[in-house]
């Protein structure tokens, strides 16, 4: 999810992420909810940010801003990477790699259940790309046609696998880079004993370009993303003019595009990115903006099919306001 006590450019992601309920932290910090994508993808401009990020999360480049772990660096920046004759532009990404080390629990999960619910995706070049000619077969992956519900950063997999267990008539599928929290996800998962969710461990934006077909996607959700506060980090956010066209492209129409931050500024700049793509976008809560006599005016009442999570509750005890959009695809 996105902010928490954030010190840095993102939230419930400066701690590190807790094993399962009841047992000792993890030493690698995950996001809980982060939206994994890059700020502002392609003609999509976001990259995966599934996670909060401090400036400690990044390694400074020259003009000081942060790079992208597993990003290409030296030569293959030119091409982003990308093999000999493979066009991909390199774009700034809005999540920031962290230690993908698992604790023993994490890691009988992982081993008991990646196989089966975490995708094979065929990369072109970091281990978070996507083949652009790679398609979600969606019949092979679930077993079935069935709509699909798409989160991007589903942090810990408290969101996901919760609407999976209430809704087995839908299809899942999370959009998540850190393994930590895919390992959380899957352990959930099957703790609940869901069969209709599936991992995409890969950048959200070449997600929604390229494996999804259009129309494809039942509801899209972004809660919590990492808000990138910094100015000079603007570039990074995952909700863009450019993440907006590829959400366009995958909703079916009359799908709905969910969105929550306890940003407020983000949550502004939210609605102001959305409001423009009103040719393909409406307020299902429109409205002038909250003022001082009406603090809640202009934003959707909270969803109730977004439980409350670790991380949610901890930005609400540090006085954060969350703020939830919903849009429906024209």
């Amino acid at each position: 999810m996105e902010s928490s006590d954030r010190t840095p450019d993102t939230s419930a992601h400066d701690a590190a992420l807790p094993d399962s309920p009841g047992s000792a932290p993890e030493a690698s910090p995950a996001p809980e909810h982060r939206t994994e994508q890059p700020a502002e993808a392609r003609a999509a401009g976001a990259a995966p940010s599934s996670s909060e990020h401090t400036d400690a999360d990044a390694t400074p480049t020259n003009d000081g801003a942060p790079t992208d772990a597993g990003a290409p660096t030296g030569p293959a920046a030119a091409t982003g990477g990308a093999p000999a004759g493979v066009a991909f532009p390199r774009q700034p990404y809005s999540f920031v790699r962290r230690g993908d080390r698992l604790s023993p629990k994490r890691q009988k999960a992982w081993d008991e259940h990646a196989d089966e619910w975490v995708l094979d995706i065929p990369r072109v070049m970091t281990d978070t790309s996507v083949d652009p000619a790679y398609r979600l077969d969606r019949e092979a992956v679930f077993g079935r046609v069935a709509p699909v519900v798409v989160e991007v950063g589903s942090g810990l997999g408290e969101a996901i696998v919760a609407h999976a267990a209430a809704h087995p008539e839908l299809d899942h599928l999370a959009v998540e880079v850190y393994k930590p929290g895919v390992a959380d996800l899957l352990m959930k998962a099957a703790q609940a004993g869901v069969t209709n969710v599936r991992v995409a461990q890969a950048n959200a934006p070449e997600v929604l370009e390229h494996m999804l077909e259009p129309g494809s996607v039942h509801e899209l959700w972004v809660f919590f993303p990492d808000p990138w506060h910094k100015t000079r980090h603007h570039k990074r956010r995952l909700v863009s003019p450019g993440f907006a066209e590829l959400a366009a492209r995958v909703l079916e129409p009359g799908g709905l595009w969910r969105l929550a931050t306890d940003w407020q500024e983000y949550a502004v700049v939210m609605r102001e990115v959305l409001d423009d793509a009103d040719a393909d976008f409406e307020n299902v809560h429109p409205g002038p903006l909250a003022d001082d006599e009406h603090p809640d005016a202009g934003w959707a009442p909270r969803w109730e099919g977004r439980i409350l999570t670790s991380f949610e509750r901890k930005a609400t005890e540090a006085g954060r306001i969350p703020r939830d959009l919903t849009y429906r695809r024209r």
